[in-house]
């Protein structure tokens, strides 16, 4: 019996830390080492060579698609194994915005701050998306769609490499700032859309920038394919198996 509640209380951690791992695909450190090794660390030259493999969606969106195919599981299995891989993965209540068992349909918007921090000439800029991941099931196939529109931009007009020169200009703004914050006027928030912006747009005064948030959100777009296609095939943790 005790051996059995070992075996009981050692799998219950096993299932947390796991989940636990899971509650964000990847912090924004891990996606630039992963971005890295794919693309290389020269952001403009990675940035282009991928713009030339991708055409944006009629809505001048950056959409990746993909078909994972699953023979041997019904819809009914795919729509339990994803429903738990996204509620275990995106843990903000508002992230699953749409959840049709019937349907076959789950669709996430969640937010991954920080993507980008980069100090320029005049400026400093943060930067985040909000993909819109939606999931298609249907007997023995998933298809996944991930979509982002806009970078979400945390900018800070006195915080660049001239400004910081000047101690007394200086306002440390950053990513940390809180979206409703107003105390500051150098401090505020934009969309930049992607389609007006590098390596859509090579003359672009936020080149380096978006460079990057090119790059890191292609490299997101990845991870979230690649975590779908694993929790479709080998599950969450490994033994959601039909024999127990």
């Amino acid at each position: 019996m005790k051996q059995t509640k070992r075996w009981m209380f050692a799998a219950i951690l096993t299932i947390c830390g796991t989940m636990c791992a899971q509650a964000q695909v990847m912090k924004a450190a891990d996606l630039e080492k992963y971005a890295k090794e794919r693309y290389g660390d020269k952001w403009l030259d990675a940035a282009k060579n991928l713009a030339e493999q991708i055409t944006l969606d009629k809505n001048e969106s950056l959409t990746y698609q993909q078909v994972i195919e699953a023979p041997d599981k019904t819809k009914s299995q795919l729509y339990v194994a994803l429903n738990y891989w996204a509620t275990a993965t995106f843990k903000d209540n508002q992230a699953i915005t749409l959840n049709d068992k019937e349907a076959g349909c789950i669709i996430i918007s969640s937010t991954i701050k920080g993507i980008v921090e980069h100090t320029g000439t005049l400026n400093k800029y943060a930067v985040s998306i909000t993909p819109i991941i939606r999931i298609d099931i249907k007997d023995g196939r998933v298809r996944v769609t991930f979509t982002v529109q806009n970078y979400d931009i945390l900018a800070d007009i006195s915080g660049g490499w001239i400004s910081l020169a000047d101690t007394d200009k200086r306002t440390y703004g950053d990513s940390k700032r809180k979206a409703d914050d107003k105390t500051n006027a150098n401090l505020y928030d934009r969309q930049w859309e992607i389609a007006k912006h590098y390596p859509f747009v090579p003359k672009d005064a936020q080149k380096r920038t978006c460079a990057k948030a090119f790059v890191m959100t292609h490299a997101y777009s990845n991870a979230i394919m690649d975590k779908v296609e694993e929790a479709v095939k080998n599950g969450i943790v490994g033994n959601e198996d039909e024999d127990w």
